[in-house]
């Protein structure tokens, strides 16, 4: 089948490499445009275009996909089919009505569960336990389309929102083909069940800070779910400081008499209080040093007994 592909992050390659193996005809790849990246902030083409680039199929890269010019692309290319993941560009009907086939979504959830731009991050937020991806004809409304395949996926009980997202890019190229081979079928999607949506907002870095005073479960969750971006933090002594990979402390004690924000250091580990006890801080990155371990950090900075991160309602 004829295709063009829309994608942009390294999630994205292996569906874009999947397709192509199975071949399929990939008329162009779609991404975003160049973005200024590093210390010396050079222009850097995306993950997608540089394995397309690899390939040898041509790239599009529009400011907008509303851009008519691109429009006018497309309609040249004359793609039986789109398949989409990750592009990051909110497509207009026009677009949509010029694709036979339509543009297919290869989505990191099991829908409708979930339905926006972060997923993953939201499920381990929330606490969830198995995920999946689904593929789907994109329509006007966000990720309410008509289904094609859907498979489910368990979360690891540590796995963060990275690794997760690395392993369901991997399931999801496989799946994204078998749909472009029941396409290529005739096979028709079915429509989504209105029934058990949510929503997955972008996460911002206010939504990544730690309230000390929540739950250990909750604070393990939200570490996972921001992982790597944009990182759960918190402000010690006017400092931001990243806090990477965190363990609850369970049963071991470490936790008694500590106030939510409050460090306690040993030779091998670093605790902080929560409302239910405590957790240990495993990765950690103080302001303008490289990730350490927790207990590295203690070891160096040497915490002054009682010191306590700032309370997340701080001003």
């Amino acid at each position: 089948m004829r295709i063009v592909f829309a994608g942009t992050p390294d999630l994205a390659v292996p569906s874009l490499r999947a397709l192509s193996r199975a071949g399929h005809e990939i008329a162009a790849v779609v991404t975003r445009p160049d973005a200024r990246s590093g210390r010396g902030k050079q222009l850097v083409s995306s993950p997608v275009a540089r394995a397309a680039e690899e390939m040898g199929i041509a790239v599009l890269k529009p400011e907008h996909p509303r851009d008519p010019g691109f429009a006018d692309q497309l309609a040249r290319l004359s793609p039986r089919a789109c398949a989409v993941v990750a592009y990051g560009g909110l497509l207009p009907q026009s677009l949509l009505d010029l694709v036979p086939d339509g543009w297919i979504n290869l989505h990191f959830s099991l829908l409708p569960a979930w339905r926006g731009a972060a997923p993953v991050q939201r499920a381990l937020m929330a606490g969830d336990t198995q995920t999946g991806v689904t593929t789907f004809r994109i329509v006007k409304k966000l990720d309410a389309g008509p289904l094609y395949r859907s498979v489910r996926v368990p979360i690891g009980p540590d796995e963060t929102a990275g690794e997760l997202l690395d392993r369901l890019s991997v399931i999801g190229a496989d799946v994204l083909v078998e749909t472009f081979a029941d396409i290529t079928a005739g096979l028709e999607p079915v429509e989504q069940d209105d029934d058990g949506v949510s929503i997955a907002a972008k996460v911002s870095v206010d939504d990544a800070r730690i309230d000390w005073r929540q739950p250990a479960a909750r604070i393990v969750n939200l570490v996972r779910g921001t992982n790597p971006a944009p990182g759960a933090w918190s402000v010690l002594s006017g400092r931001h400081f990243k806090v990477l990979r965190v363990a609850p402390a369970g049963d071991t004690g470490a936790g008694t008499a500590l106030l939510p924000g409050e460090l306690r250091a040993t030779n091998k580990h670093l605790w902080v209080g929560c409302g239910d006890g405590a957790v240990e801080l495993i990765q950690v990155r103080d302001f303008g040093k490289k990730s350490m371990s927790g207990a590295d950090w203690a070891r160096g900075a040497r915490p002054t007994p009682g010191i306590r991160f700032e309370a997340a309602d701080h001003e």
